[in-house]
């Protein structure tokens, strides 16, 4: 079940690989996510030390939070995968192009995971190709309708 997509990312970024990751989360920031107060559109994953980091990502604060804890709602948070993932992404993304995008916020057996993907960046005339098919096939579509009725 998806909690946010990161739909910039799929604007920006070519996907070519998916991975899905645990998170390391404070209970504040479960309960935020269950009730939908999460954001991914600024957000990006880091590797430091062999380690996966998700930066940048607005968690906001329920408002029925605990009062002894001062919640910080775009903190780091440490992405949890297999060490030969982290192995395979440190040698793709040294690559030129490549960087890790935050894909989409869900659940998965009553867990909170995150999908991130290996993604290699957009050009300015890749954008309006995706964005002519786009257009195409919505008119095909609109045609195949107006033929058909």
């Amino acid at each position: 079940m998806n909690i946010v997509d990161n739909k910039k990312a799929f604007h920006e970024y070519f996907i070519e690989e998916r991975y899905e990751a645990g998170l390391m989360l404070q209970g504040w920031e479960v309960k935020s996510i269950r009730a939908g107060r999460s954001q991914l559109k600024e957000a990006y994953v880091i590797l430091k030390k062999e380690e996966v980091w998700l930066i940048g990502c607005h968690i906001s604060p329920l408002p029925t939070a605990s009062t002894h804890i001062n919640p910080d709602p775009v903190r780091s948070r440490k992405l949890l995968l297999h060490a030969h993932e982290i192995r395979k992404l440190i040698g793709k993304v040294q690559q030129a192009g490549y960087t890790l995008m935050p894909l989409n916020l869900h659940f998965s057996k009553g867990r909170v995971k995150l999908e991130i993907g290996l993604a290699k960046g957009k050009k300015l005339h890749d954008k309006r190709a995706v964005q002519k098919d786009r257009d195409w096939q919505r008119e095909k579509s609109r045609l195949m309708r107006d033929k058909n009725a």
